[in-house]
């Protein structure tokens, strides 16, 4: 007698899923090798455009593998603070000039602080993460 699992899944899989296993499995990944294998093949598939959502399941699952893998044998560790502010920076397309007109902070600083050269002071910590909108702890190593 079979039984019934307590939730369903959400998504039935598309013919386009099952086409995709069949190119390139869905396997741990176990090696150098067939890291850049399942590398190649989520390049290939990005250069296309996605249709479907079994495209999208599998594109998922395949990155999950390769983010498992390069988790457990590449590691990133945390970054610096400084690194983080100049993260920002570039993802709000902001330059340090602007960033000094709009928190007060001055340019020295800034310029300083993003070197290496000087250690974020409390301050500075607050009005970053207010004009960000981030948690303080991001500033402090």
């Amino acid at each position: 007698m079979a039984t019934k699992t307590s939730q369903p899944r959400k998504k039935r899989l598309t013919d386009e899923y099952f086409d995709m296993v069949h190119q390139f499995p869905l396997t741990s990944i176990t090696s150098e090798k067939e890291l850049d294998e399942a590398i190649e093949h989520l390049d290939t598939i990005l250069k296309r455009p996605l249709s479907s959502p079994g495209e999208l399941a599998y594109l998922d699952a395949l990155s999950d593998l390769v983010a498992l893998y390069e988790n457990e044998h590449h590691p990133i560790g945390p970054a610096e603070p400084h690194e983080l502010l100049q993260h920002l920076l570039e993802a709000r397309q902001l330059t340090q000039q602007q960033l000094c007109l709009q928190t007060g902070i001055s340019k020295s600083t800034i310029s300083e602080i993003l070197s290496a050269k000087k250690r974020f002071s409390l301050p500075t910590i607050k009005k970053l993460a207010s004009f960000f909108n981030v948690s303080p702890s991001l500033f402090i190593k």
